[in-house]
């Protein structure tokens, strides 16, 4: 195997690494395709409200354009990825031709993944693209992908890592045209206007419904998270979305909450007062009947024809604690080679539920939308150099290096500098959308 710095001299499309994904990275690529298959086998059961906690497993109308219209068809020939290629398993290979933008190319970066803008000294974390092992992903194309999407409306609903995939598309779409920006109560919407195009954010960290007032022993004020119930803030406009990108999972951690299931409180994360009453439900139990809840109401939602892609588990690179306990990423400047990859357990335990969620949302299909999964987990499992780490603001006066009491600065080890490796989803989701409308385009990229 090429050393790194053999591979950034030669910048060949073959010099890759990692090579091989590690025992870790099969086995967790293997869940998932075990699931998928169970569930289109029909041997994974279903979950459905009022089924005992043990047995689980688990929009508003557009304002720029009320109906669609000009939906796109497209014809033509493209040398893109065989739709029988596995878009999952593959390696990271140095792309000398650099990133689909730059942070200052972009006006609409988020300012806590600038990480350029925000002082990181290093950038060959830009550099990096995901080749599957057996086809090439094309270069992203701006005026392609809204082409593609012309007169369409691409919804990502989730926490801030839902954000954090929708700002990325946006700097690479606004190198070609920048939208006009939209913001009203409930969402922020940016139209396109060539393409008749629109793409929004709504924020739904639990994708259930969450209430504040007293419930039982869980006082007023304290977050509720009723995990039987799909959260109506997204679920009441999805009939306007042509495509939903659904992403969730890194709230079920640290926040105070209490979990409601069934009229009943049966748990809670960093939050329990009833010392002499076991939980029922732990956190990664809840994120699994929460993900299967949600995902079950918008296969089932009698007006929704839409795409719904499910963007799994994206991990976190925090070492020797987590990010509220001194847990660090700093120093990270390269991807992590083929069996360097240690096992990060609740990043496991949390796919494993996903992806199991998924299977029995397949099931539960009585609509005439599609559920895709897009399982990033594996590949991203090696980006720990990906992340802002301490630089994840612009203040000058911000500790970067570790204390003489041998401590870390607070760091960001969840989300993804942008650019970085975070743009690689939308290379990925792109394959998904023109693998879904059957698109061939007429210029290899």
């Amino acid at each position: 195997m090429a050393s790194l710095s053999d591979e950034k001299e030669k910048h060949s499309p073959s010099a890759v690494y990692p090579t091989t994904p590690s025992p870790k990275a099969f086995w967790i690529g293997g869940v998932a395709a075990v699931f998928l298959i169970l569930a289109s086998s029909h041997i994974i059961s279903s979950w459905s409200a009022g089924t005992s906690v043990d047995d689980y497993v688990y929009g508003v109308i557009n304002p720029l354009t009320d109906a669609p219209q000009n939906k796109s068809t497209h014809s033509g020939q493209d040398i893109s990825v065989d739709s029988e290629c596995d878009l999952y398993h593959g390696r990271w290979v140095y792309d000398s031709r650099g990133p689909l933008y730059k942070n200052d190319s972009c006006p609409i970066l988020t300012p806590s993944q600038n990480c350029q803008g925000n002082g990181r000294p290093d950038k060959d974390y830009e550099n990096w693209r995901w080749k599957p092992d057996d086809c090439e992903i094309p270069r992203f194309d701006a005026s392609k992908f809204l082409n593609l999407m012309r007169g369409k409306t691409l919804a990502f609903v989730g926490d801030s890592l839902a954000r954090n995939q929708m700002m990325s598309l946006l700097c690479i779409l606004s190198q070609v045209e920048f939208p006009k920006h939209i913001i009203n109560e409930r969402m922020h919407f940016y139209h396109f206007e060539s393409t008749s195009t629109t793409i929004l954010r709504k924020w739904s960290a639990w994708l259930v419904n969450k209430t504040t007032d007293k419930f039982d022993f869980a006082p007023d004020g304290l977050d509720k998270l009723h995990l039987d119930v799909p959260d109506e803030r997204f679920m009441e406009f999805i009939p306007r979305f042509d495509v939903l990108v659904v992403s969730s999972g890194h709230w079920f951690s640290s926040k105070k909450a209490a979990y409601i299931l069934n009229n009943e409180v049966v748990g809670g994360q960093s939050w329990w007062p009833k010392k002499s009453r076991k939980m029922k439900v732990n956190n990664i139990k809840a994120f699994a009947i929460s993900f299967e809840t949600a995902l079950s109401a918008i296969v089932t939602h009698p007006n929704y024809t839409g795409l719904t892609i499910v963007r799994s588990f994206s991990p976190d690179h925090y070492e020797r604690g987590a990010w509220n306990t001194g847990g660090s990423c700093m120093g990270k400047v390269q991807p992590l080679k083929s069996g360097e990859m240690n096992e990060n357990k609740r990043t496991t335990k949390m796919y494993y539920q996903q992806v199991k969620g998924f299977s029995r949302a397949m099931k539960k299909m009585t609509n005439k939308s599609k559920l895709k999964l897009m399982d990033i987990t594996e590949a991203f499992g090696y980006r720990h150099d990906g992340h802002p780490g301490p630089y994840k603001d612009a203040d000058p006066n911000k500790i970067k290096e570790i204390g003489p009491d041998g401590k870390p600065p607070p760091q960001d080890c969840i989300h993804w500098c942008m650019p970085g490796p975070v743009d690689t989803w939308n290379e990925i989701l792109f394959e998904v959308l023109k693998r879904e409308y059957n698109v061939r385009f007429d210029v290899t990229s």
